[in-house]
């Protein structure tokens, strides 16, 4: 399909084309704050660097989303990124939840991931030219993200029983809310545009497709998929955790909204 501008979609695509790279942004923003808490305090010393190097890169990513947005829809990149309502916010419901133990946030970041990695595989050829030129570097950085968790969920699986039982026990209570990284998308005007190769949910049974050998490899269960995820997967409820974290990350612009950083 022939690549347009922005202006050239109709006023429900440029919505829709709005909504996919907020709740993106989001997603990355979030998690990349989520992850940098383990700088200083990860297992080993090697995880401090690595931890903080993926938080760095996830909110790099969110900045470039919030510029792409604003090109769309106008506004401020930092005003999108600090200056809103915690129920403003779009992430998926995956990314409520706080830090816990180490074991809960590989798995996070290994579904998160990987769900991730499908949904810029259907964006990779986006008719919507700065979207896929921002993808094609997305992709390749989160190659790396993908191998670095895929070698940590192989160590805690094989390395005991505690590690391996708070892997699953973490597996069993984020797989709800793992499905809504692709949910909650008006995706269908982006379908019709060539925006998105496919509609999120060929794109979710991509996802699952790949995740289940990888589980199974490991000797891990593949949680139920015949529910669909719960309603309210990208807001407007946020859970007190990331109402905290919002107060963390929203703490100097809001000490002067007005200033220039």
């Amino acid at each position: 399909m022939t690549a347009q501008t922005a202006e050239q979609f109709d006023q429900r695509t440029r919505a829709a084309l709005a909504g996919l790279l907020l709740a993106m942004a989001d997603d990355e923003f979030v998690l990349g704050f989520w992850d940098s808490e383990w700088t200083g305090i990860a297992p080993v010393l090697e995880e401090d660097v690595a931890f903080a190097s993926l938080a760095q890169d996830e909110i790099g990513h969110a900045q470039a989303l919030y510029r792409l947005l604003t090109e769309v829809q106008g506004g401020d990149p930092d005003k999108v990124a600090f200056g809103r309502a915690p129920e403003a916010y779009r992430h998926a419901r995956l990314l409520d939840h706080p830090r816990t133990d180490w074991a809960f946030s590989v798995a996070r970041r290994f579904l998160y991931d990987t769900a991730d990695a499908a949904r810029l595989d259907a964006l990779a050829a986006s008719a919507y030219r700065p979207l896929a030129e921002l993808v094609a570097k997305l992709r390749r950085e989160e190659t790396y993200h993908l191998l670095h968790m895929h070698a940590w969920m192989e160590r805690l699986a094989d390395g005991g029983e505690e590690p391996r039982s708070r892997l699953e026990a973490a597996l069993e209570r984020l797989w709800p809310d793992a499905r809504c990284v692709l949910a909650g998308i008006d995706d269908a005007p982006l379908v019709a545009a060539g925006v998105l190769a496919e509609p999120l949910a060929a794109v979710e049974r991509r996802w699952l497709g790949g995740l289940a050998p990888v589980l199974e490899r490991l000797g891990l269960p593949l949680p139920s998929t015949t529910a669909p995820p719960a309603a309210g997967c990208r807001g407007p409820e946020r859970s007190d955790d990331f109402r905290w974290l919002w107060e963390q990350f929203t703490m100097v612009y809001r000490s002067d909204p007005e200033a220039a950083w």
